[in-house]
């Protein structure tokens, strides 16, 4: 479906080559004067020097081509030269209808559905997941939400750091407390207990205890190392106690990422790619792509363009080791195997922009991917507190995830139990939960991804100004009217849009016809934040509609049933725009 805005720059582009000018001046935007008018056309200024007229009489001459033009309500010349428009409340009327009856309200669908794998998550099994987890898991589950909503075949996966260090630590520290588990026990032939010997709170205590512990004690860091080689060897034992290790952590962070409205469809980690690394080295090494360098196997990646250095790619360290970039080019190697995406979309923090560069650079040399195969990092900044450093608790720790979230659920849930009392403690607490997951995720992708932001819980759980509760208060409002609607005995969905019949409705109903330029944007670049200031703007719309409106207590049967129409449409766009951020709302707050 064409966007109303290039259906209006054709009628005005074609106004331009009629008059004898050159069509591309006839380029239309939204006005920065909407007190003026709707849409704008600089064209007659630009083409001033091109065609050696004052701006003004190309201008007068466009004008007047327009005037009998049943798209515009007005177009007009204004000195020195610039073309303020209007457009026709029917024109509206019929733009948005059409857009009910399109698949996804005319967002473009390409003609087949490429695939793209996105890499969002990232966290280190055993560990919990802290608010540093946050910016990752939220942006990365938008951007997935907004690449499929736009027609892509997505597959979301979490990359897992299960595979370095961390294991050994948790081996050595587990063998040194309970040396009796037959995982230790070279001698034992019989199949291991199916029961893990831990619980994830105590699994939770190993890892800083094993990892504080290796900083001061060399004997022991080298036993962890020895025992994270024994595991990447496949020993018996430790693959055994390794399975445990992930299974009881993956239904942790599955547990997790549910309760912040996040899932990924492929639960993969580093040692995925264990196997497939010698080989790869191999390939790398015969085709000359790799060679050594102080010991060390590298790809060079510097490019000629480069304004500042790019260090090699390290493939294997002097001592025959892998590192992150073996393991994530051996991820892109099996991905582009299995899968064949057309794409690949990174999520993670901004300070690995370098990194990725190489690696990215490393893939392309190595032709690991297709030259046409497209490789996007999302690179995001700090979510800080109101002084400016890294969020911490109160005490100075980094805040678990999921207390974070439980600290917000309670604040709203007293403020929602204060303002309805009447509402039962079940309702009160889903309705809370859904409210703070507003506030948190709105409040985060709401800002450019890359940009670092102060999370501000009273901020972000205020519903006024542009937060997500402002958006869910909006959404139960027009719910409310529509039900009240139906009360009276009538159908919301035979209710028929008309023309505005007024300057607030005549706003808002433009307003739901950009829906899809906000979407295909947001995809486009892969920032979920176009998307948070299109709702913004919507509800904000809404709003001045609804206060300067009768809807209810409007006597003219007709212009109610075409205000219902309305509502329902903007709470249709409504609904689409949180859940493609990753949230929902209640029936009632």
């Amino acid at each position: 479906m064409d966007k109303l805005i290039d259906l209006i720059s054709k009628e005005v582009s074609d106004a331009f080559e009629s008059a004898g000018y050159d069509k591309e001046l006839g380029k239309v935007t939204i006005s920065n004067r909407p007190d003026l008018c709707e849409y704008q056309c600089n064209g007659a200024m630009a083409g001033a020097k091109q065609y050696h007229k004052a701006p003004f009489i190309i201008a007068d001459e466009i004008a007047q081509k327009l005037q009998d033009n049943d798209k515009f309500e007005s177009v007009e010349s204004v000195k020195p030269g610039f073309l303020n428009i209007k457009l026709s409340k029917t024109f509206i009327r019929e733009y948005i209808v059409k857009m009910l009856h399109e698949k996804k309200f005319g967002v473009t669908q390409p003609g087949h559905q490429p695939k793209i794998i996105i890499d969002y998550g990232g966290p280190n099994v055993a560990k919990p997941l802290h608010v540093g987890h946050l910016r990752s898991a939220v942006i990365g589950e938008s951007i997935k939400r907004i690449l499929k909503y736009t027609g892509n075949d997505v597959t979301g996966d979490i990359h897992m750091g299960d595979w370095g260090l961390q294991m050994g630590l948790i081996i050595s520290q587990l063998k040194e407390e309970q040396p009796d588990l037959p995982y230790f026990d070279p001698e034992h032939t019989g199949p291991y207990p199916k029961e893990a010997p831990f619980t994830i709170s105590e699994l939770e205590k190993i890892y800083p205890a094993a990892s504080a512990r290796s900083k001061e004690d060399e004997e022991f860091k080298a036993a962890a190392m020895e025992a994270t080689k024994l595991l990447q060897d496949g020993d018996k034992g430790y693959r055994a106690l390794w399975h445990h290790i992930m299974n009881v952590s993956i239904a942790d962070l599955k547990k997790n990422y549910k309760n912040l409205n996040v899932s990924f469809d492929l639960w993969r980690g580093e040692s995925d790619v264990h196997e497939v690394i010698p080989g790869m080295v191999d390939y790398m090494k015969s085709h000359g792509y790799a060679h050594e360098s102080q010991g060390a196997l590298v790809v060079d990646v510097a490019e000629e363009t480069d304004t500042k250095e790019v260090p090699p790619c390290m493939i294997l360290k002097s001592d025959g080791a892998s590192l992150y970039n073996t393991t994530d080019l051996a991820t892109i190697d099996t991905r582009m195997k299995e899968f064949h995406p057309e794409g690949l979309v990174y999520v993670v923090d901004k300070r690995q922009e370098l990194y990725f560069t190489q690696v990215f650079r490393c893939a392309r040399k190595t032709k690991l991917v297709m030259p046409e195969t497209g490789l996007s990092f999302v690179g995001f900044g700090t979510m800080n507190g109101k002084d400016g450093k890294p969020f911490k608790t109160r005490a100075g720790g980094v805040m678990r995830l999921e207390n974070l979230i439980s600290e917000i659920d309670e604040k709203m849930y007293s403020r929602i139990k204060e303002g309805t009392p009447d509402i039962d403690d079940a309702e009160a607490k889903d309705t809370a939960h859904k409210v703070a997951l507003a506030a948190i995720k709105y409040g985060d992708l709401s800002n450019q991804p890359s940009k670092d932001y102060i999370f501000d819980i009273d901020k972000f759980t205020s519903f006024e100004g542009d937060t997500g509760p402002y958006i869910l208060y909006t959404i139960v409002r027009i719910k409310s009217i529509l039900n009240r609607y139906e009360q009276e005995g009538k159908s919301v969905k035979e209710a028929l849009l008309a023309d505005a019949d007024t300057d607030n409705q005549k706003t808002l109903m433009l307003q739901v016809t950009r829906f899809a330029d906000a979407v295909e944007s947001a995809a486009r670049d892969l920032m979920p934040n176009r998307i948070c200031a299109y709702i913004y703007e919507l509800a904000n719309d809404f709003n001045s509609f609804y206060h300067e409106t009768k809807i209810l207590a409007e006597s003219d049967e007709n212009k109610k049933q075409s205000y219902i129409a309305l509502l329902a449409t903007t709470l249709k766009v409504l609904e689409t725009g949180i859940d493609l951020l990753g949230f929902d709302a209640p029936e009632r707050m």
